[in-house]
């Protein structure tokens, strides 16, 4: 990956991803590569059981690879086959490959 972005905002009580969205897509006209995690309340809203929010949609639908912090998804309640099926659960050993392997991590926390 080229870039891999780091995201812990909640799109259930803001609109951090919303302003972020247009930029992601502007990366991807450019080519680049892009890994997307869901950590701390970035988590909340992934779950097929309750309501994910219009802009979680739209990420989802993007050309990137999207994953979740497993340790968060447990403190917030949301169990791993709940998950929505383009998120990719990884534990901290599988974050740390993740970012040794991409070139730029972007933080959004």
């Amino acid at each position: 990956m080229d870039l891999i972005y780091l995201f812990g905002f909640s799109e259930m009580t803001g609109s951090h991803l919303e302003r972020l969205l247009p930029i992601l897509k502007a990366q991807i006209n450019k080519n680049h590569r892009i890994g997307f995690v869901l950590i701390h309340d970035g988590v909340i809203g992934i779950s097929k059981k309750g309501k994910i929010p219009k802009s979680m949609i739209e990420l989802l639908d993007l050309n990137i690879t999207v994953y979740a912090l497993k340790p968060d998804m447990n403190a917030r309640g949301i169990a791993l086959n709940q998950l929505h099926d383009k998120i990719n659960a990884i534990d901290y050993n599988e974050l740390v490959d993740v970012l040794e392997s991409t070139q730029k991590v972007v933080s959004w926390i």
